[in-house]
């Protein structure tokens, strides 16, 4: 008896066919990893508002906290704003749950991720300086989407994701976009981003 054929690809948007053990840069898109995004829930779909909080405004608001917080080129942006990308293939895992998953989540994330970079040029994985960097970017606004979208309290944000200092909530964009709208943002600034990166090199 034949052994069953697994499929390990998915079908984009694009007509892209992304092997997800395997991924190629080749098959990777801007429109799809936007759409995706736009279409994934950050907190598992438990927050307040008319509308999901999607990654990919979380995306942007990570990427804004991070030009904030220091002096960053449009490079370095660029993969701030593309920290989770990887989630338009996989979805968002919220922290608990990756615990539980173990190491076999972050291999198929960390080739995700190759791909995606590699895709657009830039290195494969930032290094530890810059992902701390955007981490500490991510925490921030976690911080702001707990207590503002996820019904945690002050106590609790601060004990899980610790004090934002130099930030409030009236300079974070935590209204919960519909989907198409979160989409176009996230696709003008990564082409905002790759047109600054291009000017750069010329």
């Amino acid at each position: 008896m034949a052994e069953k054929v697994i499929r390990a690809w998915q079908r984009m948007i694009s007509g892209r066919r992304l092997d997800l053990l395997d991924p190629s840069p080749l098959d990777v898109e801007i429109s799809d990893i936007a759409h995706g995004l736009a279409r994934v829930s950050r907190w598992n779909g438990q927050t307040f508002g008319d509308h999901p909080f999607s990654v990919a405004q979380h995306s942007l608001v990570v990427e804004d906290i991070f030009r904030r917080l220091g002096k960053a080129n449009a490079l370095e942006c660029q993969m701030a704003l593309l920290h989770d990308a990887p989630e338009y293939v996989i979805g968002d895992m919220i922290s608990p749950f990756k615990a539980v998953v173990g190491g076999g989540y972050k291999i198929i994330e960390k080739k995700l991720e190759a791909a995606i970079h590699l895709r657009f040029g830039l290195p494969p994985h930032p290094d530890r300086v810059l992902k701390a960097r955007i981490k500490k970017a991510d925490t921030v606004s976690a911080f702001f989407e707990a207590t503002e979208l996820a019904g945690f309290t002050a106590s609790e944000a601060h004990r899980f994701f610790g004090v934002p200092r130099g930030f409030s909530r009236d300079t974070m964009a935590m209204t919960p976009l519909p989907a198409k709208e979160a989409e176009e943002r996230f696709l003008e600034r990564f082409h905002a981003l790759e047109k600054e990166r291009a000017e750069g090199d010329s």
